[in-house]
């Protein structure tokens, strides 16, 4: 997705000097803590698109603000995503979270990241993908038939958050049996990937990760080698590609798992609501159909999972003519690119037929989200799911954002459904 690539290396823009050329004063800062921001980012987006390409964000850190240059550096190989270890002790403590965090395939760089994506990359591949629809559509109708009878549907509860989970469970070899054990333990995994974890969650992110080593040493162990499953393919990928350690299965797996269902329960979760707040649009996609993908691509750009990117400045690099030292981060800010009005007309208002949606809500470059022809399956089959099982939906209750979590989604999304 996006326009991937290298900037050039004169950098971005032509602007120099420590202040804003048009201003005359130093670039506006972008506080991500600000509660008025978690709760609704895109005014201050806004701000900071109209103010300065380039913005001040935290200690030893610049802010990225517009598409074009969000785009291009996600691709750039002047920066990297694998961060000093002192950096993620100083973000999740000195527990096995931190541990866990510098050995998965978000945070390698080239050539090990390459050679862990390669191996990693077959259960997300078209053909996979593919094959998995009409069971993803089955674990859908599952979901969606108690809501038939109760009227209700809670989209988070009863569809955003169990059907990612029983669908990656399958990619990797979980048995069903066990589903609703690790499922208990994904929501404390996540809090490993906030920028700064508080105390209490530091425990849980640690007990997580230290039972789901556990569980997936154990599955390892007690399980026939040669299935087609993913974890089978990563203790065993043939094809003359190197083996993975024992350690890097496991870690990458309990990654994987995690990986495979947050970004989509998010987006489940925003276009249920999305379609809510604008019945306009629900009933454009209920009178065609086949506008349901584009209408998924959407909900990515209008409110996406994963708002931003870290990354570090490995080489010296130029952005619209402020030299960024090694060693410095970059923010790069893909909600603020995906709301930018230079490549998104309307950008501001919810259209599920936007063609072209050049969006950057699974990045760029070679950290391209792995996932995202998943998270696009599942998110087709989902909201055509719904549209064909219920002739009402509507709002059944006020939606809840979720707080506690580093990506944008929401608790609660209760849906007054009936039956078509």
């Amino acid at each position: 997705m996006g326009h991937g690539g290298a900037l050039p290396r004169g950098g971005v823009g032509s602007h120099s000097g420590d202040v804003d050329p048009l201003r005359g004063q130093l670039p506006p800062r972008f506080d991500a803590g600000d509660p008025a921001v978690r709760e609704d980012p895109y005014p201050a987006y806004a701000a900071l698109r109209e103010a300065a390409p380039l913005c001040r964000g935290g200690p030893g850190q610049w802010a990225v603000t517009r598409h074009a240059d969000v785009a291009a550096l996600l691709g750039d190989p002047r920066l990297g995503n694998r961060f000093p270890d002192d950096y993620h002790r100083f973000s999740v403590g000195d527990g096995p979270a931190s541990d866990f965090l510098q050995r998965i395939l978000l945070h390698q760089d080239r050539p090990h990241h390459a050679r862990l994506r390669r191996v990693m990359s077959w259960a997300f591949g078209p053909r996979v993908v593919s094959a998995l629809r009409p069971r993803i559509g089955e674990l859908v109708d599952g979901l969606l038939a108690p809501a038939c009878d109760r009227g209700l549907l809670e989209a988070v509860d009863d569809l955003a958050f169990p059907l990612p989970v029983m669908v990656v469970c399958e990619l990797i070899g979980i048995p069903s049996g066990d589903r609703q054990d690790v499922r208990a333990r994904a929501f404390d995994l996540g809090k490993a990937f906030a920028a700064r974890v508080p105390e209490p969650d530091r425990v849980a992110a640690d007990a997580a990760v230290v039972w789901m080593r556990d569980y997936i040493r154990a599955l390892i162990n007690d399980r026939p080698r040669r299935r087609d499953d993913l974890l089978s393919r990563m203790l065993d990928p043939g094809d003359g590609a190197s083996r993975l350690t024992d350690e890097e299965v496991v870690d990458n797996v309990v990654f994987l798992f995690f990986a495979g269902f947050e970004t989509t329960t998010s987006m489940i979760a925003t276009g249920c609501a999305a379609l809510l707040d604008h019945p306009d649009q629900l009933a454009r996609l209920r009178e065609d159909r086949s506008l349901v993908p584009s209408a998924v691509e959407e909900f990515l750009r209008w409110d996406a999972p994963i708002q931003s990117r870290l990354r570090l400045v490995l080489d010296p690099i130029e952005v619209h003519g402020r030299t960024i030292r090694p060693g410095r981060a970059l923010l790069l800010l893909l909600g603020s690119a995906n709301h930018d009005e230079r490549v998104f007309p309307g950008a501001g208002h919810l259209d599920v037929g936007r063609s072209p949606n050049p969006h950057l809500a699974f990045g760029g470059g070679f950290h391209h989200c792995l996932g995202a022809a998943l998270a696009r399956a599942e998110g087709a089959v989902v909201f055509e799911r719904l549209l064909t099982r219920f002739g009402r939906l509507e709002p059944g209750g006020q939606a809840a954002r979720e707080t506690e979590s580093p990506f944008r989604t929401f608790s609660k999304v209760p849906i007054a459904v009936q039956a078509a």
